[in-house]
């Protein structure tokens, strides 16, 4: 039957084993990642600078003069090593998310394989997504906003000019990479529990008002203490949210057009077998 499990039911030994392969072939993906992306640490870092300079410009200032500077020796390099490290995950999550997805595969039905496969794809597009939106718009309104708290050197007043240090710019666009690509998730998650009827279009158009309110507490606690960020956050996450209603709904939508065929296709087959 297509509801069978395919494979028989392992003893735990078997499982264990299984588990220690999958997470082996991550790790030498990773590592393999990592030593590949460290090499060109410079090169990368120079690449996630790009958002900084486009900042400059928009502040009306000479590219030129802009840098970043590092106060202990040590900074930059270990800057470096989270650069490789960030880099390295990212690289490597297709092999990651495959060795997850050969390790859960065998316990699942056929239809769930087919039914989960489509999200294993849309979880790393969407998260691509949110990592897009933050180099090419975010970081640069949010270092933008910073630049124009500058203070130019007047009558009775002193200079006061941005200097980011590495390992802050680092940590600043990492953080807004990492909660936007999460939130970018909340479509996959709720079409999920959609799926298994844990969650439906009705309930999470009731709670909207809630996940309003919710996605401003939750861009306050993830990006940096600045109104750019949390509003920059928040809003796509309220319009995310909105399209997982209607996500929500294209599924109950299709689970009672299967309803409906599979009754019609009974009524049917009850037909026949009453005329013969």
């Amino acid at each position: 039957m297509s509801g069978e499990l395919e494979d028989k039911p392992q003893p735990l030994v078997e499982h264990l084993m299984e588990l220690r392969k999958r997470l082996i072939w991550s790790l030498v993906a990773f590592f393999g990642a990592f030593l590949v992306c460290f090499a060109f640490a410079k090169q990368l870092f120079n690449l996630l600078v790009i958002p900084y300079k486009w900042a400059v410009i928009w502040a009306g200032l000479d590219v030129a003069k802009a840098e970043l500077i590092y106060t202990a020796p040590q900074e930059f390099f270990f800057t470096q090593i989270k650069v490789a490290a960030f880099g390295a995950t990212v690289i490597a999550f297709p092999v990651i998310a495959t060795q997850i997805y050969k390790f859960v595969a065998p316990g699942l039905y056929k239809n769930e394989r087919a039914a989960f496969l489509p999200f294993l794809i849309a979880s790393p597009v969407l998260f691509l997504l949110g990592g897009m939106l933050v180099y090419f718009f975010f970081t640069p309104m949010v270092m933008w906003f910073f630049l124009a708290m500058q203070q130019q050197p007047g009558e009775g007043e002193v200079a006061i000019s941005l200097m980011p240090k590495v390992s802050e710019y680092l940590s600043l666009i990492m953080t807004l990479v990492l909660s936007f690509g999460l939130v970018f998730q909340l479509p996959v998650v709720t079409t999920l529990l959609a799926r298994v009827g844990l969650v439906s279009a009705e309930w999470l158009a009731a709670k909207r008002k809630f996940a309003i309110v919710s996605a401003f507490i939750a861009a306050a606690v993830l990006t940096p203490p600045d109104p750019m960020s949390q509003i920059g956050l928040a809003l796509p996450t309220i319009l995310l949210y909105e399209i997982s209603i209607y996500a929500a709904r294209v599924i109950e939508r299709k689970r009672a057009s299967e309803a409906s065929s599979s009754t019609e296709v009974a009524t049917a087959g009850d037909g026949d077998s009453g005329e013969a």
